[in-house]
Parts: C-alpha cells; sequence; structure tokens
C-alpha cells in the first residue's frame, strides 16, 4: 500500500503536468477541454481539476488589467465565483473518492487527524504545477532584464523543491491514512455567499 500511495501523489504530477501544457497549445480561456482520461476514473477528476485551474489562473490575469472594460470586469468576476464553487465541488469529489478508497481501513486507537484533507492538498499541488509552468515562461522572456530572469529562476528552484516536499507529504499522508495511523473527514465547504438562502443580500435581508 506503501509503494501506491506514493506512486499515486507522483501521478498527480503527470496529469497536473499534462493538462496545464494541454491548456496553453492554444491558451484560451473558452477551449473546451478535451480530456484524455476515461470518465468516472480519478485520472479524469483530476485532469479536470488542473484544467479548472488553469482557466481560473488566466480569467484573474484579465481581471486585472488596469484598462479593462467594468462591464466586462463584473462578468470576468462571476466567472471567477462560478469557477472557484467548481473548484471546490470538484476537490470534495476528490475526497469522496478518497473516502471510499479507505473506507475499510482499521483505524487505530492513537489515529490522529490531518490539519486538510488529501483532496486540499492536491488542490495545492495542482496550483504549484501552474506556477512552475509561468515561472520557466518567464525565463524564456526575451524582453526581460538580467535581473528578472535572475529573480524568476531563484523562485523556480524554490517552486520545484516545494512540489518535492508537497508530493512526499501527500504521500506519507495516503500511506498513513491507508494504515490507520491517520483518518480524514469529508467536510463540506457550505459556502454561505453562494447560496440563496444564506446570503441576506439574496434572499432580501438587510445588508
Amino acid at each position: 500500500m506503501t509503494r501506491k500511495c506514493n506512486s499515486f501523489a507522483s501521478n498527480c504530477n503527470e496529469i497536473f503536468d499534462r493538462s496545464t501544457a494541454d491548456y496553453h497549445i492554444h491558451d484560451n480561456v473558452d477551449t473546451p477541454i478535451s480530456n484524455p482520461y476515461a470518465a468516472g476514473t480519478i485520472e479524469h477528476t483530476l485532469y479536470a481539476k488542473n484544467w479548472i485551474d488553469a482557466v481560473q489562473w488566466h480569467l484573474e490575469d484579465i481581471i486585472r488589467d488596469p484598462q479593462i472594460d467594468p462591464v466586462e470586469a463584473l462578468a470576468l468576476k462571476r466567472r471567477i465565483d462560478r469557477s472557484n464553487q467548481d473548484r471546490t465541488d470538484m476537490v470534495e469529489e476528490i475526497d469522496s473518492y478518497f473516502r471510499d478508497k479507505f473506507a475499510d481501513v482499521t483505524v487505530l486507537p492513537d489515529a490522529t487527524i490531518n490539519t486538510e484533507s488529501p483532496a486540499w492538498a492536491l488542490d495545492r499541488l495542482s496550483i504549484l504545477a501552474l506556477k512552475i509552468y509561468h515561472m520557466q515562461a518567464e525565463l524564456q522572456r526575451t524582453d526581460a532584464s538580467a535581473e528578472h530572469i535572475a529573480r524568476c529562476r531563484a523562485k523556480l528552484d524554490i517552486l520545484l523543491q516545494q512540489r518535492v516536499d508537497l508530493t512526499t507529504a501527500i504521500g506519507q499522508l495516503l500511506d498513513d491514512i491507508a494504515a490507520g495511523r491517520k483518518y480524514m473527514k469529508v467536510y463540506r465547504q457550505m459556502k454561505m455567499y453562494n447560496d440563496p438562502d444564506t446570503n441576506p443580500v439574496l434572499y432580501g435581508g438587510k445588508k
């Protein structure tokens, strides 16, 4: 089980890198996703998760244009809000996968719970794939100063080490859950501002 869990964490990086590279073939937030993995598999979900992150990364770039039309900016903000909800829903879907995967594990009496679930750690790993891709792109710029390139190269080194550390930590967490040394729970985010029953602006309450 240990080898499989560690392999899973490493395979996630391959999937995230593939999705990130595929997105940048067209580098357009409206490009339809073409998921290479079979529907219903965890690989399919992980690829789709990173694709959402890639699109949102570029939406966040676009909305920071100081010359953007306010009407367009509002539409983009609403799109980013929807993307954030989709991202959260997908993280919870991945955690449900782990909960089912480890459902038959006997939890040890002294088992502890982690500060974050496996899926939220994988969320960070997905964002790291995007940070690494874009930091590497900065090194290829011909219009940037030598100082800029040097700063970005130093940052890239840190990001790459961070990915090694996080991948290792995720593998260890999955190993611990598989062995019963840790246990996990799936907490739904229950975002109140997206719910017309809990956001007072939406249900007509006092602002």
